[in-house]
């Protein structure tokens, strides 16, 4: 596999310099550069062109929300994943309707941190348990559940795939309560998106929680 380029950018560097460790421990990902400011971050990314953002929200100059949305528009390939504090539904959709492709507590074990770079970086999106009940929540609050029978049905294992994503579990977390390997995890959630014409797996449980297939936790 190739290397995993990473940018970290946060107001703090005990903060960077603790996510730097985490993830250096894979021998496949690299620290190439770190930012403290969202308008720092744009300027490093702009020069680096790193694989992975991993960004704050709250931060002097421009935030987080606002960097990502600047970071996507100009460098779509270019995966952000959130690793913040903020667990709130006015920080944790805007950031993820900017472009984030995951959003992580900072309170995250470093296995999960390491999980969900790999996570963005593979093209799927990575969420913590807490971020995918309050998006569920929200959802199924603002939105009234379809139940017209528009979506196309899953079978049972994609079912049981689906729930398990709703609980925030990774691919790899997943495959690990079914006793299957990534790689079927990853094909389910394949045929999902495909049966439901969604990008990812945040969309998947957006439409799963408009359509009240899935409740939070």
């Amino acid at each position: 596999m190739s290397q995993i380029r990473v940018v970290i950018v946060d107001d703090d560097p005990l903060v960077r310099s603790a996510l730097s460790h985490f993830v250096s421990r894979d021998p496949e990902i690299t620290v190439i550069a770190e930012a403290e400011s969202g308008l720092e971050g744009i300027e490093v990314v702009e020069r680096e062109r790193p694989d992975v953002v991993m960004m704050d929200v709250q931060m002097p100059e421009m935030n987080g929300i606002e960097a990502t949305a600047v970071i996507s528009e100009r460098w779509p390939e270019i995966k952000i994943l959130a690793v913040t504090t903020l667990d709130g539904s006015d920080t944790v959709l805007p950031m993820l309707s900017a472009g984030a492709s995951g959003y992580l507590l900072k309170d995250s074990s470093a296995a999960s941190i390491l999980e969900g770079v790999r996570e963005v970086y593979s093209g799927a999106s990575s969420l913590s348990p807490r971020i995918a009940s309050l998006l569920i929540k929200h959802v199924r609050d603002t939105e009234p559940v379809a139940s017209d029978g528009t979506l196309e049905v899953l079978t049972d294992r994609e079912q049981e795939v689906l729930q398990r994503l709703a609980q925030g579990m990774s691919n790899a977390e997943i495959a690990r309560t079914l006793i299957v390997s990534e790689g079927t995890v990853k094909a389910h959630l394949g045929r999902i998106m495909s049966k439901w014409h969604v990008r990812d797996r945040v969309q998947i449980l957006v439409t799963a929680a408009h359509a009240g297939l899935v409740e939070f936790r």
